[in-house]
């Protein structure tokens, strides 16, 4: 079958999997991942529901399951549980006899959305007319395939939550300023911490084709599109103070993405990788509200029980996309695998490709 007619399969989840019980559901995934043996892998991001991620071979961040994907050579099938771009991603860095499937085709990214290509292309030019060469473009690797190949064809890197002071710093270090692609947090949050002051940010709306700054543009040094995480926006100010009200002695960490003044006013900050690495190393009978999406929180809950763990946001904070990857949809997928099938495969265009590996090349070769 071609990548078009598989593309074409049917992506409705067949009404089987809507009757079938979870003990039916689990015992026939995990008969299917013995018989596929080494020709399936399976990572699954740290925001999967738990009834996927017990299933994972790999749990981690978007860029270091793609690379994990890349590393494994004898997997025929990556299935991965995750969403769009971190699927575009892992097929980006695999083998051209690997193939990557998605479980959902509707988990996507609301951040990565916010930035099209098209939307890119017209605000590059604009921006060229008004600094000309004096702009190197970065991007977050929550992003599509067509952004990274963006950057890439035009000098700049991806970046990830953990390395983006490194990358800004090179960045500022190529040119006199730089575009921050898509999420505007990470990208004043991590200038801020570098020393640059908010009054030599800018924004670009890319809805409105125009720049959101007050005072002279030669002052300005990041260009922060205008983009961001539905989750993470989702903490609040509000939510510190309650808590500095009625839990004082309760440390707060959040995420990076989440806005400049809640990082501000937290304790600590830092990618996924660095909130689970502070919560396993924290002193038991610690207190923690984490600022960062709900399946990890609630995971961070169940593994350490000698800790008090809440979320930062009493009403919990779950990525809607991220949670499309469902077991009856893993299993769907693996299903299909064993009959021979392929569904919801995803192929980036080879030229798009060979520009967003110039991205991520830049990046690594800066870690």
């Amino acid at each position: 079958m071609s990548l078009l007619e598989q593309a074409l399969v049917s992506t409705a989840l067949p009404e089987v999997y809507k009757t079938m019980t979870t003990e039916e559901m689990e015992a026939r995934v995990w008969e299917i991942k013995k018989q596929l043996g080494s020709r399936l892998f399976i990572p699954g991001h740290h925001y999967q529901r738990e009834e996927v991620i017990q299933f994972s071979d790999a749990t981690g961040d978007s860029l270091q399951l793609a690379q994990i994907s890349a590393a494994n050579r004898e997997a025929e099938f990556i299935v991965f549980c995750g969403v769009h771009f971190m699927a575009e991603t892992a097929d980006i860095l695999t083998t051209e006899e690997q193939t990557v499937i998605l479980p959902d085709m509707r988990a996507g990214c609301s951040m990565a959305d916010m930035a099209d290509i098209h939307q890119t292309d017209r605000a590059w030019v604009k921006l060229q007319q008004l600094f000309g060469d004096t702009i190197l473009p970065l991007t977050y690797v929550n992003s599509t395939a067509a952004i990274k190949a963006f950057v890439g064809k035009n000098g700049g890197a991806t970046v990830t939550s953990s390395n983006a002071k490194e990358m800004v710093s090179w960045a500022l270090s190529q040119k006199e300023r730089i575009l921050f692609l898509p999420d505007q947090h990470l990208g004043r949050n991590t200038a801020y911490d570098l020393g640059i002051p908010l009054d030599q940010m800018a924004v670009w709306d890319p809805h409105k084709d125009e720049l959101i700054y007050e005072g002279n543009i030669e002052n300005i040094k990041v260009l922060l599109w205008k983009g961001h995480c539905s989750v993470h926006e989702n903490f609040t100010t509000a939510n510190i103070e309650e808590l500095r009200k009625t839990q004082p002695d309760m440390r707060i960490i959040v995420h990076p993405e989440c806005r400049r003044e809640v990082v501000a006013m937290a304790d600590d900050n830092g990618s996924t990788s660095y909130i689970i690495n502070a919560i396993e190393q924290a002193e038991p009978g610690s207190s923690w509200a984490i600022g960062t999406e709900m399946n990890l929180v609630k995971r961070l809950m169940a593994k350490h029980p000698d800790k008090n763990i809440i979320s930062l946001n009493p009403n919990m904070c779950p990525c809607l996309t991220m949670n499309r990857i469902d077991l009856p949809h893993l299993l769907w997928s693996l299903e299909s695998i064993s009959k021979g099938q392929v569904i919801n495969p995803i192929k980036v265009e080879k030229n798009i490709a060979d520009d967003a590996i110039l991205a991520l090349n830049r990046m690594l070769q800066h870690k």
